[in-house]
């Protein structure tokens, strides 16, 4: 079953969409606007092939291209973030020691970093009503440093 969004916060969205693009120049075609209706609708955290079969069962001429192409455009301008594998696709990492990491969000750079206080991390007592926890890591994004981060302090 589909979990509906309620109105007002979709609608919220729906007015954060246009004051977004209009500020960024991006033009509010037909499908950028049901493409976002679509994931403003939600709370689902649909992939972007749920969302293309949503949004072509009411606009049968729209491409998964587009709905590709609109997610990231929304991405860009933060009005949606991403959950699981980034644009890039799939990592693979072979280190099954305990650690965490940092994504850069411009150049796709994935480094370890270990972190006992994120290994130590409590997890909230409402996760038990969604299921079983069988591990848990941090990934923490931002720009590394060749990208414009902040840049390390000599010591």
């Amino acid at each position: 079953m589909k979990r509906k969004t309620e109105p007002d916060r979709t609608e919220q969205r729906l007015e954060r969409l246009r004051t977004a693009a209009r500020e960024a120049g991006l033009k509010l075609t037909p499908q950028r606007l049901e493409v976002f209706r679509e994931i403003a609708g939600t709370d689902e955290h649909p992939d972007v092939e749920t969302v293309f079969r949503a949004v072509q069962e009411r606009m049968p001429t729209v491409s998964l291209d587009t709905v590709y192409r609109t997610l990231w455009a929304l991405h860009d301008l933060g009005l949606v973030s991403t959950l699981g594998p980034q644009r890039n696709g799939v990592r693979f990492d072979a280190n099954l020691e305990r650690h965490h990491h940092f994504s850069c969000v411009r150049c796709g750079l994935v480094r370890d970093f270990e972190s006992p206080k994120l290994d130590d991390l409590p997890l909230p007592a409402d996760l038990k009503g969604l299921g079983s926890v069988l591990n848990a890591h941090v990934e923490v994004r931002g720009l590394c440093t060749r990208c414009g981060g902040e840049k390390k302090k000599s010591a």
